[in-house]
């Protein structure tokens, strides 16, 4: 994975697009004077952005935005997070050449944000506070994950729309997730009962990953997948229940994004 480039240099970056797209499209030149150029840091655009996002008619704005800026605050390294997750879209996405759209649009992006809000409170005992910001995330991105789950930086959201994380699951480092993933737990068990997904992992559209098994590093899961079981380092698995068919071919498949699993297939022989 490329490095990671500072939150200053991102947040200039963004500036400047800003600056752009306004000259060219002046109906959006006051939302994007709201939402970014009236700010004078990245985490102060992006705390706007999401507590606008993800407020309601008893749950003010003004009041989530202190949630977010508490946060950022006392926890830096969730905006360094934030920064590493819109540059992983960037970098993966084709449909994607710069960095405000991510921002202010996409809301893979946006909902792995709440998450972090969600996980920092959790993590602080305030867990009434952390299951609404679950619940909103629910609801306004129809992305559930739950507040306790642990997902690392550099993590893509591809369209996201029906993602569902369990309470116990492990995201790492650089793993690529596109929609309707379920990683749940396959019964009534209680205790440690989700899937851990180890660093450079692609999954496919629609793959539910079930139980306490392991998805390990540099794995891709096909479209439509049913795992049920543990899968090996570098092995790409498709199929209902999921079977190994090869290897990506690629050490990161999150960053490839390559959905013909028929190709590493052929790759393997």
């Amino acid at each position: 994975m490329p490095n990671t480039i500072s939150s200053e240099a991102f947040w200039l970056s963004i500036k400047q697009e800003a600056r752009e797209v306004a000259s060219r499209e002046p109906m959006l030149a006051s939302y994007l004077h709201a939402c970014v150029q009236n700010h004078h840091n990245f985490e102060t655009s992006l705390s706007f952005i999401l507590s606008n996002k993800v407020s309601d008619d008893v749950m003010p704005a003004i009041s989530v935005s202190e949630m977010f800026d508490e946060a950022y605050l006392l926890n830096p390294a969730m905006v360094d997070a934030a920064v590493a997750d819109a540059q992983a879209i960037v970098q993966r996405d084709p449909a994607v050449s710069s960095f405000l759209p991510v921002l202010i649009h996409f809301k893979g992006f946006q909902a792995l944000q709440v998450h972090r809000l969600a996980h920092y409170m959790w993590q602080k005992g305030r867990k009434e506070l952390a299951l609404f910001m679950q619940s909103r995330n629910s609801e306004v991105f129809s992305v559930d994950i739950h507040p306790a789950a642990k997902i690392g930086k550099g993590v893509m959201f591809d369209h996201a729309t029906g993602i569902v994380i369990g309470e116990t699951a492990v995201v790492e480092d650089n793993v690529s997730i596109l929609q309707e993933v379920t990683l749940g737990g396959t019964g009534s068990e209680q205790g440690d009962r989700h899937p851990k997904v180890r660093e450079g992992v692609m999954i496919g559209s629609g793959a539910k990953i079930l139980g306490n098994i392991e998805i390990g590093r540099g794995s891709k899961v096909g479209a439509g997948s049913v795992v049920l079981n543990s899968v090996p380092a570098c092995m790409t698995v498709v199929g209902v229940p999921a079977k190994v068919v090869g290897k990506p071919n690629c050490d990161m498949p999150c960053d490839s994004m390559q959905q013909n699993v028929l190709a590493d297939e052929a790759g393997s022989d």
